[in-house]
C-alpha cells in the first residue's frame, strides 16, 4: 500500500496521535509525527525517540491507529502524560488510520537511540469533514509539546528549548482560545517545564 491510501493529504511533517496497544490490553495514545514521503509510492515514515511506549508496542503488535484531532488538550495528553484507554479511537479524531509499522532504520544520537517506521495504511475512515481555520494558539500548544518531549534528550539544548517555550506560552495566551489556554496549562503543569531554570 501507499500514502495515497491515506485519509488526509499529508505534506512535511504532520503531527499526530497513534494509539498502540500494550501487553496490559490498553491502548497508549502518543504524539507521533508523520514524515510524508517525498516522491509519489514511497510511503509515509515515523521516527521514535528513546524506549517509548509506541516503538515497544511497534514491535510487538506491528502496528496501531494513527488519528488527527484539532483538539489540542489530546495532543498534551499524548505527548505529555502517560495516557491509556480501553479503545484506539479518539471522541475527537478526525479521521484514523490503522497501520502497519515496518522498522527500517535505526541509530543513535548523543546517547539516545531512534528508529524510524515506515507506516503502512491497513484501513482508515474520515469521521467529519470541516473548514481549516488558522489558529497561532493551537499551532503553539503543538510545538510546546515537541519542546517539552525534548527537554531530557541530551541532544538538544535545553536553554534553547525553555526559550521557546516562553514563547509558545505567551502566543497562547495572547492567540489561544480556551481550549488552547486549558491544553498549556496541563502541559506546564504535568511537564514543570518553568522549574528547569531553576534546577
Amino acid at each position: 500500500m501507499t500514502a495515497e491510501k491515506w485519509p488526509v493529504d499529508l505534506r512535511g511533517v504532520t503531527e499526530s496521535v497513534v494509539a498502540t496497544l500494550g501487553p496490559n490490553d490498553l491502548w497508549n495514545v502518543a504524539a507521533l509525527g508523520l514524515h510524508a514521503p517525498e516522491s509519489e509510492g514511497e510511503p509515509v515514515t515515523a521516527t521514535t525517540w528513546g524506549n517509548t511506549r509506541t516503538r515497544r508496542n511497534f514491535h510487538r503488535q506491528g502496528g496501531g491507529v494513527v488519528q488527527f484531532t484539532q483538539d489540542p488538550r489530546e495532543f498534551v495528553a499524548a505527548a505529555a502524560t502517560i495516557h491509556e484507554r480501553e479503545g484506539p479511537v479518539l471522541a475527537s479524531a478526525d479521521a484514523w488510520v490503522e497501520v502497519e509499522a515496518k522498522q527500517v532504520d535505526a541509530g543513535e544520537d548523543e546517547g539516545t537511540r531512534w528508529e524510524r517506521w515506515e507506516l503502512l495504511p491497513v484501513e482508515s475512515r474520515v469521521v467529519r469533514e470541516s473548514v481549516p481555520t488558522i489558529n497561532r494558539g493551537f499551532a503553539a500548544v503543538i510545538d510546546a509539546t515537541v519542546a517539552v518531549s525534548r527537554l531530557d534528550v541530551p541532544a538538544f539544548d535545553t536553554e534553547e528549548l525553555l526559550d521557546r517555550l516562553e514563547y509558545f506560552a505567551e502566543t497562547v495566551e495572547k492567540c489561544g482560545g480556551p481550549r488552547e489556554v486549558a491544553a498549556f496549562e496541563t502541559l506546564s503543569e504535568v511537564s514543570g517545564w518553568r522549574e528547569y531554570r531553576d534546577g
